[in-house]
């Protein structure tokens, strides 16, 4: 067999796969060929189209280190028999941690502060006074499981009170975390200190948080999202945050990757941003290295696999 790996992978996986097949890497000017005798790949954010599935010549597996699979074209994988699994739950503490990261930076004024300091120029600190987290509101939107786990560091680390909105997910939901469902975003929306995203891009979900949502929210809330760019309106963001509608936001992700440095939100003082690192921590990309190729040779086996989303 032969399996190509299209993007950079940690090590862990990379040895997995070279002991059972014949690997091509990412830096191997062979890869680009992967169309012609590729019975898998292993990919991170490389996308792969309908016309790459089309000259796939005996493809039969794509493997996908994440959660997202929106960079690949699902519905036509699965036309052809192509097998797409990928790897839920395995970043969930490295994002969870970082969307409280984000956060903290924000309210408290840590990037801003920081990028102050390097400058050179004088700070009078009570000209920027921060935000402080103790027993705010935190609105959660997904309650999957990187929500959840951000949930309970809200709640272990300030008292925070937690509203929570997932129209997909049942009543009866985190009967161990202290919290309140929301009915619509509209109804969490004013009551959120901090808005916390962890949802999938999807037709629903695109530009959910657009001029009319942040109109709903706090001048003194922030907007965090660890989870895809899209979700959130940019132009709507820096508006709110210009005209002091809004404090800030954190922002790992964005409507394309990276962001330049003229972005408009990247001339914003509360404006926290990282370069989609949510995973980036050695102990997910190990794990997560390792479970794509066990889950893309688990795939070529036909057996069963932990999460097949085609």
């Amino acid at each position: 067999m032969k399996v190509y790996v299209l993007d950079s992978f940690y090590p862990t996986g990379v040895k997995f796969a070279a002991q059972r097949a014949e690997l091509i890497l990412w830096d191997d000017a062979r890869v680009k060929n992967w169309y012609e005798d590729a019975d898998g790949v292993m990919v991170r954010m490389t996308r792969i189209g309908a016309d790459d599935i089309a000259r796939a010549k005996k493809l039969r597996v794509i493997a996908k280190q994440g959660v997202g699979v929106d960079t690949i074209d699902v519905a036509a994988a699965k036309a052809r028999g192509i097998t797409v699994c990928r790897t839920p739950g395995v970043n969930k503490e490295a994002v969870a941690e970082l969307a409280l990261a984000l956060a903290l930076s924000v309210t408290r004024r840590v990037t801003e502060f920081d990028r102050m300091i390097r400058s050179g120029g004088a700070v009078e600190r009570s000209d920027f006074l921060g935000l402080e987290s103790w027993q705010k509101t935190v609105g959660v939107v997904g309650m999957g499981n990187i929500g959840t786990l951000v949930a309970r560091k809200w709640r272990g680390a300030f008292d925070a009170k937690i509203v929570a909105y997932d129209p997909y997910v049942p009543a009866g939901t985190w009967p161990d975390i202290p919290h309140r469902r929301a009915n619509s975003l509209a109804e969490l929306l004013p009551q959120a200190d901090v808005l916390s995203l962890h949802l999938p891009l999807t037709g629903e979900s695109k530009g959910m948080i657009d001029a009319a949502a942040l109109a709903l929210m706090k001048p003194t809330a922030i907007v965090i999202n660890t989870s895809r760019g899209g979700i959130v309106d940019e132009r709507a963001l820096y508006d709110a945050i210009v005209a002091g509608r809004l404090f800030g936001a954190g922002l790992d992700v964005f409507e394309l990757e990276p962001p330049t440095a003229d972005h408009p939100l990247m001339r914003l003082p509360t404006v926290a941003a990282t370069p989609h690192a949510g995973g980036g921590t050695y102990e997910t990309q190990a794990r997560s290295s390792l479970m794509t190729a066990e889950q893309l040779f688990e795939a070529l086996a036909g057996r069963e696999l932990l999460d097949r989303v085609a």
